[in-house]
């Protein structure tokens, strides 16, 4: 049986039909839309909240989107163990909703970043990236004004000391250093999870990297961990 994803859409959404297209169209899954008001997650296996601008951005990136109500059901049922991705803004609502650790602030160069990165996988031995190879270096496009990762001395311990950091920006040899890093983020990071597990976040937009049409199919890697994890 395929694994159902839902996409939530709040008002600002801009990836949400790309991840859709991706998981339906390229990796033939099922898959079905979440509006923002909406509690129900129609037995969704997976909760997938996508790029763009929620609710514009006012206030912070995702801070009014974490209160709208599909996202009281997004809490519970990552609190319950069930998997969920956000996507760059989808990033920043679980950041917001305390679901993942840390904050999002301006990048570094102050600028709108729109190109493709280089990441390191730094844990395969999770729901998200378990059917990486090793060694593998991702080509995924970014695009966010704010994708600067921060966190306190003590968190950055933590993510350190429980394995929670995915994902680095590197170079295309896998070199990390502050060359290769395109917003400032704290130590590179382009990808984290919570301790449970469950909740990943990235900047990076891997359904942007599923379609052969486009000339890059690293973000199918991604996603194919998580039908992995389900079926297995």
């Amino acid at each position: 049986m395929k694994p159902k994803f839902g996409v939530v859409v709040f008002p600002g959404s801009n990836c949400d039909h790309d991840a859709y297209y991706a998981l339906k169209k390229i990796l033939k899954t099922e898959a079905t839309f979440l509006w923002h008001k909406e509690k129900d997650l129609q037995n969704s296996d997976v909760i997938l909240l996508p790029g763009g601008f929620a609710y514009g951005d006012y206030l912070r990136c995702g801070a009014i989107a974490r209160f709208s109500p599909i996202m009281n059901s997004v809490i519970d049922f990552a609190k319950k163990g069930g998997r969920v991705i956000g996507i760059c803004n989808g990033f920043q609502v679980l950041l917001e909703a305390g679901l993942l650790p840390g904050v999002m602030i301006k990048n570094k160069s102050l600028q709108f970043v729109c190109k493709d990165v280089y990441l390191s996988v730094e844990n395969r031995n999770t729901d998200f990236t378990n059917q990486l190879e090793e060694n593998k270096i991702l080509k995924i496009p970014i695009a966010h004004g704010e994708g600067n990762y921060f966190a306190d001395d003590k968190t950055m311990k933590e993510l350190v000391n429980n394995n929670q950091i995915v994902f680095k920006y590197s170079s295309p040899g896998g070199e990390i250093s502050e060359e290769f890093n395109p917003n400032g983020s704290t130590m590179n990071i382009a990808g984290i999870i919570n301790k449970q597990g469950n909740v990943l976040g990235m900047m990076p937009h891997p359904e942007r990297a599923c379609d052969p049409a486009l000339g890059k199919t690293d973000g199918q890697g991604i996603f194919n961990s998580i039908i992995s994890s389900l079926l297995n």
